[in-house]
């Protein structure tokens, strides 16, 4: 096992800058997830620790040693693919053991960890087949299982889940989730699938251009997002980003949007707000499940305001709402039961303890 350092990490092509000197610390036994817009630098800067990509500067070190110089295949590191890249002419017992075979590991030790991994993986039952006779799951635990079997310092996965069909990437998720709880080995993977970056990672590295926006728990990044394109990026539907006037209103403030609809802000964070009276280019942010349907009078912290909806769709347990405020398309979640026809005006109520606010111009959440 081992802790992975990236200090000042960059990749340059020609005068193309990949990765823009990003610092990392993923300590001994930690699953960290890089999630990001596809160009952002994820798999470049997985390659890189892999040693598949040169560096153009700064330093990688995987359990104290710096590997800059280190060939791939002396890092002690073990990487799954998007494309499994399994030998179609051998066995899964043979494609998990060739990589033993190579290193000159002890026969009875190869069917061993062959025997274990696949124990863990269920896949026991498969080791006679070839990957044709696989489906793509499958295919994929054998590919897990290749890595498994190396006993690594630091597993790396580049979008492993990402040929599967929906039902599949779902059910895989959840394999994996249990696989973690068995097997601790230092783990880095590499998603542009935000629900496998919530639900799998100990924290999230959301990156952006070559950049880290913000690294944190799954549940920080949602609920504490720090930029503007952290709070759009995490979270389906996005949050809702609507222009804004913060004004003065007595001892409090207020936030004016376009339509004229006047919010009244949580009085804990008058003192944070208050510098920003009069700014121009604020956003107003909410997620679309803190805007609901009325059910009576709104309650403190609450903000009551009349839509017309614009699209309806209904998605099973809940149903999602568009309309406009001023230019901006706005969406809320409601129970189904609660959803109405698109025309006709609905209560809501915004939950405004929840909301955030967005200086446009530096692209920071205040």
């Amino acid at each position: 096992m081992a802790d992975v350092v990236l200090s000042a990490l960059v990749k340059k092509y020609d005068d193309t800058l990949a990765v823009r000197g990003i610092d990392l610390e993923i300590e001994d036994r930690e699953f960290v997830v890089l999630v990001g817009p596809s160009g952002c630098g994820k798999s470049t800067t997985l390659r890189m620790v892999a040693g598949l990509e040169e560096i153009s500067g700064g330093r990688i070190s995987i359990g104290g040693r710096v590997v800059n110089d280190v060939p791939p295949k002396d890092r002690d590191i073990a990487m799954v693919f998007q494309n499994y890249a399994l030998y179609p002419h051998m066995t899964v017992a043979e494609n998990m053991a060739f990589g033993l075979k190579l290193k000159r590991t002890p026969k009875d030790d190869i069917a061993r960890r062959i025997r274990t991994a696949a124990e863990t993986l269920d896949i026991a039952d498969l080791l006679e087949r070839r990957p044709k006779q696989l489906s793509g799951g499958q295919r994929q635990r054998v590919a897990m299982g290749r890595a498994m079997v190396r006993d690594p310092q630091v597993f790396l996965y580049d979008e492993p889940l990402s040929n599967l069909d929906a039902k599949l990437r779902v059910q895989m998720r959840t394999e994996m989730k249990k696989l973690r709880q068995t097997v601790r080995t230092t783990t880095i993977y590499v998603t542009h699938d935000q629900v496998e970056a919530m639900t799998l990672a100990d924290r999230v590295v959301v990156m952006n251009d070559g950049l880290i926006e913000q690294v944190g728990p799954p549940t920080e990044l949602y609920h504490a997002p720090k930029t503007k394109f952290v709070s759009t990026f995490i979270g389906s539907p996005q949050m809702n980003l609507l222009p804004c006037a913060l004004v003065d209103a007595g001892d409090g403030l207020s936030a004016t949007l376009a339509s004229g609809l006047e919010i009244s802000i949580p009085a804990a964070r008058v003192a944070r707000y208050r510098p920003y009276v009069g700014k121009p280019s604020l956003l107003f942010g909410i997620r679309p499940e803190h805007l609901t349907a009325a059910n009576g009078p709104p309650r403190p912290g609450q903000a009551a305001f009349e839509i017309r909806p614009e699209v309806v769709e209904a998605v099973g347990m809940e149903t999602l709402v568009y309309f406009s405020i001023g230019d901006a398309e706005v969406c809320c979640r409601v129970d189904p039961s609660a959803a109405p026809a698109a025309g006709a005006p609905l209560m809501l109520h915004a939950d405004v303890e929840q909301m955030h606010l967005v200086d446009d111009a530096t692209g920071l959440v205040v």
